[in-house]
């Protein structure tokens, strides 16, 4: 709970002031609560966001994370097809 108390308290941080475009939240890959609450409280942000990446689906392919990285200038990064689950993206309009 904490955990997404603090989640809320920024990305508001930066829809609010506009600076930043996506941010990768590592929930880590442990029980998997925090992962699957994480998830829950993005879908449950209806019209938010751009969009809500999954790691397992940030690869060169998929349309949301390539239209991501293009907006964010994001030449590379570690976990780009990776199918990293620890990791969950997401993009701001």
């Amino acid at each position: 709970d904490d955990a997404l108390t603090e989640l809320e308290t920024a990305v508001s941080d930066c829809i609010f002031h506009g600076r930043v475009r996506a941010i990768k939240v590592i929930h880590g890959h442990g029980s998997g609560a925090l992962k699957r609450g994480v998830r829950e409280w993005c879908n449950n942000q209806t019209g938010r966001f751009q969009a809500v990446i999954y790691g397992e689906n940030y690869d060169l392919f998929d349309v949301d994370s390539a239209g991501m990285r293009a907006d964010c200038d994001l030449p590379s990064d570690p976990d780009l097809d990776r199918k990293n689950g620890a990791v969950t993206y997401i993009w701001f309009w």
